[in-house]
């Protein structure tokens, strides 16, 4: 499954809002400096998606991203 992201990172409060069924927003309190944020989206799909294998596929230094849940 595939996951359409828009990264805001340095927010103050973490969160997620679900767009559509395919599109997600997400604040994360980390900076957008040493993939930092990144991992932050990650460990917060994680606790979303748990078991399941999570990598992004393109949007590394973009606040838009592309992300494949298997």
């Amino acid at each position: 499954m595939y996951l359409k992201l828009k990264v805001i990172p340095d927010a103050k409060v973490e969160k997620v809002e679900h767009l559509s069924d395919d599109t997600l927003r997400i604040w994360v309190t980390a900076p957008a400096e040493n993939n930092r944020a990144n991992s932050r989206v990650i460990e917060i799909l994680h606790q979303e998606y748990p078991h399941k294998s999570i990598r992004i596929i393109s949007g590394h230094h973009s606040p838009s991203k592309i992300v494949s849940i298997e």
